[in-house]
């Protein structure tokens, strides 16, 4: 056999076996925005993420199929909207402040709004918070709220009233905030813990000390001659 021919085989070979060998890059994979799951190699460019607000949205039924939702328009009020929220505050016992300080936080009042991560609605539900509440669609501002809510409700109750704990699993999960005993070092998540925060507290919010059982008088917040800031309803 000629060298030029053993120089082919080789070539050929080397070729064959980079075919046969599995790659380093794990492949991965994303929901695209017509619901459908896609799968590529870990060294190929990531999908292009547009604008956080989409127009539809979509999660699996029990049958498999995905249900897609499309915002329809909701021309509340700012009146309407916030007695849809102070009604679930008060079914739920929470402090329709606080409601109103996430709401506020996840979509600035939006109810069309859809995040890259496919949470949906005023309350920025996921698909899966929004089948375990039984809401029948997430952009409908009633049951959106009503979930958001309840769920919010039933952080707080599971952190024994700990307003902290109960935003940062909001964001990022009851497990994440379990494994750290507290707000995760994810810096959305403590950016987000400390916006709401903000906007609960902030002048004329009428927040009250325990979000569980709101008093009468709302809280105020006050500095200390020393820089030490203050909140109370005294």
């Amino acid at each position: 056999m000629s060298k030029k021919l053993i120089a082919v085989a080789v070539l050929a070979a080397g070729f064959l076996l980079l075919l046969a060998t599995p790659g380093q890059a794990q492949i991965a994979s994303y929901i695209n925005a017509q619901g459908k799951r896609v799968y590529i190699n870990g060294n190929s460019p990531k999908p292009r993420s547009g604008s956080t607000i989409r127009k539809t949205a979509s999660r699996s039924t029990a049958s498999g199929q995905a249900a897609t939702f499309s915002p329809a328009n909701y021309s509340y009020s700012g009146t309407r909207m916030e007695q849809i929220v102070d009604d679930a505050a008060a079914r739920h016992q929470v402090d329709p402040a606080l409601v109103k300080a996430v709401i506020n936080t996840e979509s600035g009042w939006n109810p069309s709004a859809i995040s890259r991560r496919g949470a949906i609605g005023l309350m920025q539900l996921i698909p899966g918070t929004a089948e375990r509440f039984g809401v029948g669609n997430p952009f409908d501002p009633a049951q959106n709220v009503e979930a958001g809510t309840s769920y919010l409700k039933s952080l707080l109750v599971h952190y024994n009233g700990d307003l902290t704990k109960s935003l940062a699993a909001y964001n990022a999960g009851e497990g994440a905030v379990d494994r750290s005993g507290g707000v995760p070092w994810y810096p959305e998540t403590q950016r987000y813990v400390q916006k709401v925060t903000d906007a609960y507290f902030r002048p004329g919010s009428e927040a009250t000390p325990t979000p569980l059982s709101p008093p009468s008088s709302p809280v105020r917040k006050e500095v200390e001659a020393d820089g030490q800031v203050v909140y109370t309803n005294e």
